[in-house]
C-alpha cells in the first residue's frame, strides 16, 4: 500500500469535489450570464427612472406626489393583501383572493422582515428573480442554438426591453414564474426531467400558468430524444403543490375549486366560446364601449388583440419546427386566455413565451437591421406601459 503525504486527498475525495464545483459553477453567472445581468441593470435603471419620474410629470393634483406609492398598482394591491393577511380573512383588497397563488405573496412577506415592507419586498423579489431568469434565458437560448455566438445574451436583452417589461419590475408574479421556468425548460431540454420537475413544482406555486407548464413538461418528455422512463415519476412532482393550495382552499372557503371561483367573480373568467371571446374583445377595443369611454381601457384590448395575433404567429411557427413542447406551452396558455369573457392580460403572459423572446433574438442576430427596429419600437412602447402602470392607468 502505497501512502500518501500529508494533505493529499484519495481520487474519490478530489473527484468529488470537482464534481461539486461544476455543479454550483452551473448556477453561477459566467460570461454569458454578466452580459445578460449588464442589459438587467441598464434596463432595471431605466424603469426605476420612469417610476420616480411618471408621477411627477403626470401629477394633476395640488399635492406633491408619493412616488413610492408609484408601485402599488392594480394586482399589487391583491399581493399584499395577501402577504399581509392571508387568505382567510374576506376582501381586504376588494377582491376574492383565492384567485392568486401564495408562491410570490410569501416571498413578499418574508422580504419585508428587512423593513421595506410588503410592496418593497415585492419590487426586491422581482428584481431578483428578473435577474435569474434574465441569465438563464441567455442559457437557454445558447443551448437552442449553439452555433450562433456570443447570442444568449441578445435574448436576454430582448425580454428586458419588450414592451410589457414594466411587469418584471413591479410586484407581479412575471419575473418570478420566468426564474422557475426557463432553467425548468433548459434542465428539461437536456434530459434532467428530476430536475426539470422540481423547478416546474416551483413555478406552479406562483401562479395558475403553472398548469400548462406542467402540461408542456409531460409533451416535452413524451416527444424528446432523451426521454428516460425511470425518470417518469418525477414528472407526477408539480401537481403536488397545485392540489396542495387547492386543498387548503377547501378548508377555508369550502371548494376544491375557490380558485376558479375567484378568477369568474373577480375577473369574468368563466368559461366562454373562443369566436364569443374574441368578438368581446373586439367590441371592448372600440371607442365607446365602456359607460365613461376610457381610452386606456380601449388602447389596452387593442394590445390584446395584438398579443393574441402573435400568439397565434408564434404557435404556428413552433409547430412548423415540430417544438412539440414549447408548441404545447404556447397553445395552452392562448387557449385559457381565448376562452374568457374577454381576452385580456395575455400582454403580461407574452412575458412567459421564452421561444417568442428565443426567436426573435435569432431574427435580430440573422438580421441586425430589425434589431435596431425592434429597440427603436419596443423602448418608446416599453416608456409608455410604464408610464401608464405607475400612474395608475390600466396596463395590463
Amino acid at each position: 500500500m502505497f501512502e500518501r503525504t500529508a494533505g493529499e486527498q484519495p481520487k474519490g475525495a478530489r473527484r468529488a469535489r470537482e464534481t461539486g464545483f461544476a455543479g454550483l459553477r452551473q448556477w453561477l453567472p459566467d460570461q454569458l450570464g454578466r452580459e445578460a445581468l449588464g442589459w438587467w441593470l441598464i434596463t432595471r435603471a431605466g424603469i426605476f427612472l420612469l417610476a420616480l419620474s411618471a408621477p411627477l410629470l403626470f401629477n394633476r393634483g395640488d399635492s406633491y406626489p408619493n412616488v413610492w406609492h408609484a408601485w402599488w398598482q392594480w394586482d399589487v394591491w391583491h399581493f399584499k393583501a395577501i402577504a399581509e393577511f392571508g387568505y382567510a380573512n374576506g376582501e381586504p383588497s376588494g377582491a376574492p383572493l383565492a384567485a392568486f397563488f401564495p408562491g410570490l405573496p410569501v416571498l413578499m412577506r418574508a422580504a419585508s422582515w428587512l423593513g421595506i415592507g410588503y410592496v418593497g419586498g415585492g419590487v426586491l423579489v422581482s428584481a431578483i428573480a428578473s435577474a435569474v431568469a434574465g441569465v438563464w434565458l441567455a442559457k437557454l437560448a445558447r443551448y437552442e442554438f449553439p452555433e450562433l455566438r456570443d447570442f444568449g445574451p441578445t435574448a436576454a436583452l430582448v425580454w428586458f426591453t419588450a414592451p410589457v417589461g414594466v411587469f418584471l419590475a413591479a410586484p407581479y408574479t412575471e419575473a418570478l414564474f420566468c426564474a422557475f421556468a426557463f432553467p425548468a425548460w433548459l434542465a428539461a431540454r437536456q434530459g434532467r426531467w428530476a430536475r426539470a420537475a422540481i423547478l416546474v413544482a416551483l413555478a406552479s406555486t406562483v401562479r395558475v400558468s403553472g398548469l400548462f407548464l406542467i402540461f408542456a413538461l409531460c409533451v416535452e418528455f413524451i416527444t424528446s430524444k432523451k426521454r428516460d422512463w425511470r425518470s417518469l415519476p418525477w414528472l407526477a412532482l408539480p401537481a403536488v403543490p397545485v392540489l396542495g393550495f387547492m386543498a387548503y382552499l377547501k378548508q377555508i372557503h369550502g371548494s376544491w375549486f375557490a380558485w376558479q371561483d375567484a378568477q369568474e367573480k373577480g375577473w369574468a373568467r368563466e368559461f366562454t366560446w373562443p369566436w364569443t371571446s374574441i368578438i368581446h374583445t373586439f367590441e371592448a377595443a372600440t371607442k365607446g364601449h365602456f359607460p365613461a369611454d376610457r381610452t386606456d381601457w380601449t388602447w389596452m384590448f387593442r394590445a390584446e388583440l395584438v398579443a393574441l395575433f402573435v400568439g397565434l404567429v408564434l404557435l404556428a411557427w413552433l409547430l412548423w419546427r415540430r417544438s412539440w413542447g414549447e408548441a404545447a406551452w404556447v397553445g395552452a396558455t392562448v387557449a385559457a386566455f381565448v376562452t374568457s369573457y374577454w381576452v385580456y392580460s395575455l400582454t403580461r403572459a407574452t412575458l412567459l413565451w421564452w421561444p417568442l423572446w428565443i426567436g426573435l433574438a435569432v431574427l435580430l442576430h440573422r438580421r441586425p437591421w430589425l434589431g435596431r427596429f425592434y429597440l427603436g419600437l419596443a423602448i418608446p412602447l416599453a416608456a409608455i406601459w410604464a408610464a401608464a402602470f405607475f400612474t395608475g392607468r390600466w396596463s395590463g
